[in-house]
């Protein structure tokens, strides 16, 4: 008997200590983590002189292999820092393509596009890159990142996505995908980790498990291990384990901020564990850590995520805020005069901090209408352009009937023995003083959309070869062909019939205008629609 009471205080003994280890280790992360997120900006601080360093070696290099490397490295360093820069380094990557004559590259920076569309919550765009390619003629390792790119996109749609059938859809959509790329990739950690998160979504989240911990003892690279921790995390919350789950998730949040990652997932699932926990402080700490990287990253759905959890934490924040204020109240009122001064400095204090906070949300939401106001400007214009490019089109139309009815009113003269009749129909003069109303119209209304073509179009070439129209006249024939082309008519075959020259005649135009470029001839004509 006493025996068994011997084993079962033991056990219980060990059990209560093994408890207060791993409470113990999920203290002390909790504290780094939270250390970790005060000196964020030192972190930052650090990416941001990598990232200078960077630029210092593409400001030095003048060899297209060399940029094309740095710009992809700068890509790397922005995608999940700030979205929009790593979209501007892959178009300049993009703008390389045609120096380096390796076409196998254009795929990659179709992904490599699609990836940071996704990041920046423009789903549509990037299934509309990856739609593009033809996986049939990927080499292995385009075809894994493709599928990848794929998955992740789907993915993100399922969490955006609020309607039911559209989520179920978007999910059997990234299962499908994630399991071309177990079919592709080969055996290693990364695959293996992929093979775990199948085993999640199918509800086996002890295989899950199994398969993670063997992972872990043999992942060396970082990054990999921010995976495997974020899996185990995942998988920890589907056997409702939440110790273990918020343990994971606080190495997740602690490698993420080290890396100085801004989009990012861990933080903001930590906040919601934390404000099911009852620790509201650090819930909202960590959302509020979670927003501003969102917001500076331009990672939407991130932002998203935050946006819909937040005003329930920040109202049990400002609940439990009042509460401790209403007791600080009823202290320093039973304390001197000077306490309640103190009191109304606070209230005070309070009060500016809320309509500062009124403030940032009227700027946001001011820079929201800013953005909006730019886009419906910028579809205004390409609206413009197509319509201008079909008036044209018609009317160029409306001259072709008048030639066909001169030339039918002819033959009716020929038959009739109409002499005069046919000697006047014969004319061209009419056709002629058509064309030139008409080529006056359109240099008017050209010029009244581009007021600074002529001046913008001439900077583009050299001295010598630049083009000044006479003082009786508005474009020039070569300005008038030029201004066809800003306005997006490139087919030279469309030219020479709006302006009655022979193709071969368009041809020896646009040659003659390439050769006199003053920067690079290959690029005059983009350049002269970006006018």
């Amino acid at each position: 008997m006493r025996n068994i009471a011997y084993c079962v205080l033991s056990f219980l003994l060990v059990g209560s200590v093994s408890m207060f280890a791993k409470q113990t280790d999920d203290v002390a992360a909790l504290k780094k983590l939270d250390d970790i997120i005060n000196k964020k900006e030192t972190y930052q601080i650090q990416k941001e002189k990598e990232i200078e360093g960077l630029k210092l070696q593409l400001a030095h290099s003048n060899a297209p292999a060399d940029k094309y490397r740095l710009y992809g490295s700068l890509f790397d360093a922005y995608l999940h820092y700030q979205a929009d820069s790593a979209l501007h380094y892959i178009n300049k990557k993009q703008e390389l393509l045609p120096q380096l004559n390796r076409p196998e590259l254009d795929n990659k920076i179709i992904i490599d596009r699609a990836t940071v569309l996704g990041v920046m919550g423009m789903y549509i765009e990037a299934i509309e890159e990856l739609e593009r390619m033809n996986p049939t003629k990927l080499d292995k390792e385009t075809l894994l990142a493709y599928y990848q790119t794929y998955r992740a996109c789907y993915g993100w749609l399922a969490d955006y996505t609020t309607n039911k059938e559209a989520k179920k859809k978007y999910l059997e959509k990234t299962d499908l995908y994630r399991d071309s790329i177990i079919s592709v990739m080969s055996p290693e950690i990364n695959r293996t980790i992929v093979l775990a998160e199948k085993c999640i979504v199918s509800g086996k989240a002890d295989t899950a498990l199994v398969i993670l911990d063997e992972a872990l003892k043999e992942a060396v690279d970082e990054r990999q291990k921010v995976y495997i921790y974020y899996t185990l995390s995942e998988a920890y919350g589907m056997k409702k384990d939440f110790e273990k789950e918020v343990y994971y998730l606080i190495l997740t949040a602690i490698a993420d901020l080290e890396s100085s990652v801004r989009e990012y997932a861990s933080l903001q699932k930590l906040a919601h564990l934390m404000y099911e926990l009852g620790d509201i402080d650090r819930a909202y700490k960590y959302l509020s850590c979670s927003m501003e990287d969102a917001v500076a990253c331009n990672a939407r759905l991130r932002f998203i995520e935050v946006t819909e959890f937040f005003p329930i934490i920040d109202k049990a924040y400002k609940l439990k805020e009042e509460k401790e204020q209403a007791v600080s109240r009823a202290m320093l009122i039973s304390v001197s005069m000077l306490s309640l001064f103190l009191l109304i400095a606070i209230f005070f204090l309070y009060r500016w901090m809320k309509k500062l906070s009124a403030m940032r949300r009227d700027l946001s939401l001011a820079n929201r209408q800013m953005l909006a106001v730019n886009k419906e400007l910028e579809q205004t214009g390409k609206i413009k352009e197509v319509y201008i490019a079909r008036y044209l089109d018609r009317c160029v139309n409306y001259l072709d009937k008048l030639e066909m009815y001169r030339r039918s009113l002819a033959k009716l003269a020929m038959a009739s023995r109409i002499e005069d009749l046919f000697k006047a129909i014969k004319s061209e003069q009419f056709i002629k003083d058509e064309r030139n109303e008409f080529y006056n119209e359109f240099d008017k209304s050209f010029l009244k959309l581009f007021p600074n073509f002529i001046s913008a179009f001439n900077d583009l070439l050299v001295e010598e070869g630049r083009i000044y129209p006479k003082s009786d006249e508005l474009l020039t024939t070569e300005l008038r062909i030029f201004a066809l082309i800003r306005l997006g008519v490139v087919d030279s075959n469309k030219i020479a019939h709006f302006l009655g020259y022979s193709l071969a005649t368009i041809y020896n135009y646009r040659s003659r205008m390439r050769n006199r470029a003053a920067g690079d001839k290959e690029r005059f004509e983009q350049d002269v629609m970006n006018l």
